[in-house]
């Protein structure tokens, strides 16, 4: 079976470095789904605006190797215990396929682009491929009485986040709302602890820094040379 995608995705976070480890921890984060031309027409998303979620099929195409064995080291775990990779959702996996539940924020059926699909929460990269959408329905998709094996036994708590003032001058206030809800998910490596060790990203166009010390994240100033240069995906 060969699979292509039907949409990519569009995101103010632009490489893997500083995505949510899972969908719905970001719940301000916005991104749209764009249709490839194939599928620019309204009748492939009627009646979604009906429901309130939206499962995403796609792909970590920015893993640059393969999956080399059958085991990985979940974040949750501290980056060091090793579970099998059908235990755990790694993003290194045999076939790179991931899968998200995210808020549908709303459809817009008539756009240049044809439909496209706001969505809150998701954790995917600016450009991502999607092979499929399926709406998310209550009553065969919620399953309260789960057990969810290493995750319930290590608890994770959210950083503290620190912005500089200039942060509200240079992000909309949803997108400074999303950046604070990236940075306190904890982008780093979970075996790093080191206080004084600088971590980057690009969020929203600009070069967010920081660090990180006793369970809180502190940005540093932002500076003009921090400006990132955007490439447009929209076709």
């Amino acid at each position: 079976m060969e699979i292509h995608p039907i949409a990519h995705f569009r995101s103010p976070l632009t490489s893997k470095f500083g995505l949510p480890r899972q969908g719905g921890l970001a719940l301000s984060l916005r991104g749209h789904i764009v249709f490839e031309p194939d599928y620019r027409h309204a009748e492939a998303v009627r009646g979604l605006e009906a429901f309130s979620h939206l499962w995403i099929v796609w792909e970590f195409s920015a893993n640059r190797h393969a999956a080399t064995g059958l085991t990985v080291r979940p974040p949750r775990l501290g980056g060091n215990e090793r579970v099998g990779v059908f235990a755990s959702r790694s993003p290194f996996r045999p076939n790179r396929l991931g899968l998200t539940c995210a808020y549908i924020n709303k459809v817009e059926t008539d756009t240049p682009l044809g439909p496209v699909i706001h969505v809150l929460g998701a954790d995917l990269m600016d450009g991502t491929p999607i092979y499929d959408l399926k709406p998310y329905v209550a009553y065969a998709d919620s399953h309260p009485e789960a057990r969810c094996g290493f995750v319930d036994a290590n608890e994770w708590q959210p950083l503290g986040v620190e912005l500089p003032n200039e942060a509200a001058t240079l992000f909309s206030p949803a997108d400074l709302a999303a950046l604070r809800e990236v940075l306190a998910q904890d982008p780093r490596p979970h075996y790093h602890d080191d206080p004084q060790r600088v971590y980057g990203m690009p969020f929203a166009g600009h070069d967010v820094r920081f660090r990180v010390e006793n369970g809180v994240v502190t940005v540093l100033p932002f500076s003009t040379n921090n400006r990132i240069k955007m490439e447009k995906h929209e076709k």
